[in-house]
């Protein structure tokens, strides 16, 4: 006889649980880890700032945002969400609420590929967000379920050695061999609690995940139920449980999703930034908020050199210029947005500890040369024909042609 759990947290006792980020392969089985001190046990006198972790999660960097959107949100919320659907599209593409207050945009791109994610999620069907390497799909799942559920942890990261304890469920095996199998001993995954609790789950990089894993899905999206075969019993999902999944149009063919999988989510693509303007918009918006947490100058300082970043970027990606003149060839990286964030936050970093605080092109050539060229035969000969044919004929490009024929050399 098959016995449905009741629709709460499935594990140990809090003691014997899994870390509460979701944690991998590693968190789901094997023994359970000693007890772990709060952030302010141990500290040293004065020290109040030695546990602020460098990247707070979604749901607590933008806390004030969303309790302002929930007080403010009088529209319908399906069963457990914390917020609207017409509430959490404004908090991840921005907007003035009627009281005043400011909501950033999370996500600079089409407000009908934001709208359709979300709906997605209000229904019964899961989503995938697909796209190339940069295109913003992990920052738009956090930001999804922190506005849906208020907790972006219950996550398993995908990789080549994921195990279908990941997905499923694990043992403590001390508990295991002391009593056998019980729910005591049963170590639930994050997508088995995000079923329970009515919370959104998320998978990162689904298709990096081994053919056979990636099934596990099938039987969790269509019939919204997990067995436990061991104990003769399952786990339903209740209502407010859902997925997000996110996977790299560039992995095509390493774990290709079965059609059976395929057919149990939405696909929704995000594009790459349509102009110049709205992805200097992007770097610029990220760049300061990582700034901010690592106290490096403000972005304004090096507007100039952002868009000389994303200029080669967009230029080398799509191999021609911007005055659609010259054909290029392009290399075999991809330039994401993504990473023109991190060669911009590089150089601001090189800029304040070696420099004078302002962003110049000497300290964004190294970061480019990094990530232009990732194969150092043919990317090379590509870089030194755009510096030569390209960049050394624009006007006001000087400093950046030295700077970047210096790191080339």
């Amino acid at each position: 006889m098959r016995v449905s759990i009741d629709p709460k947290p499935v594990g140990p006792s809090p003691s014997e649980s899994a870390p509460a980020n979701g944690g991998g392969p590693a968190d789901a089985v094997g023994p359970v880890s000693a007890p772990v001190r709060t952030p302010t046990e141990g500290r040293v006198p004065g020290e109040e700032n030695a546990a602020e972790p460098l990247r707070p999660h979604a749901e607590d960097a933008f806390a004030s945002e969303l309790a302002a959107l929930a007080e403010q949100d009088d529209r319908p919320r399906p069963a457990r969400w914390k917020l609207s659907p017409w509430a959490v599209a404004t908090y991840l593409l921005g907007g003035t609420l009627p009281d005043g207050t400011m909501i950033t945009p999370k996500y600079v791109g089409p407000r009908r590929i934001v709208e359709v994610a979300v709906t997605t999620l209000a229904t019964d069907r899961a989503l995938l967000l697909l796209g190339v390497p940069g295109t913003a799909k992990t920052w738009v799942s956090e930001h999804l379920a922190a506005a849906i559920s208020g907790d972006s942890t219950l996550l398993v990261q995908g990789t080549a050695g994921t195990p279908e304890e990941a997905i499923r469920y694990g043992w403590n095996y001390a508990q295991l061999l002391a009593h056998g199998p019980s729910r005591d001993a049963l170590v639930p995954s994050p997508v088995m609690r995000a079923m329970s609790e009515g919370m959104v789950a998320r998978v990162e990089e689904l298709t990096r995940i081994p053919a056979d894993v990636q099934d596990t899905l099938i039987t969790i999206l269509s019939e919204k139920t997990l067995p436990i075969p061991e104990l003769g019993q399952e786990v339903q999902g209740v209502r407010g449980f859902n997925l997000i999944a996110t996977a790299n149009d560039r992995d095509r063919g390493v774990n290709d999703l079965s059609s059976a999988l395929r057919r149990r989510f939405n696909t929704v693509v995000l594009p790459l930034p349509e102009s110049p303007e709205a992805e200097v918009d992007i770097v610029s918006r990220r760049v300061e908020q990582i700034g901010r947490s690592l106290d490096l100058p403000a972005v304004p300082d090096g507007i100039d050199e952002i868009r000389r970043v994303v200029t080669v970027f967009r230029e080398l990606r799509g191999g021609v210029t911007t005055d659609g003149r010259t054909k290029l060839k392009s290399p075999s990286g991809t330039l994401s947005t993504a990473e023109a964030i991190s060669v911009v936050t590089n150089g601001l970093a090189l800029a304040a500890h070696f420099g004078d605080g302002v962003l110049r092109a000497s300290d964004v050539a190294a970061g480019i040369l990094g990530a232009v060229v990732r194969d150092p035969a043919a990317d090379r000969v590509i870089w030194q024909e755009y510096l030569e044919a390209v960049v050394r004929e624009r006007d006001g490009w000087t400093d950046f042609y030295r700077a970047c024929r210096e790191v080339s050399a």
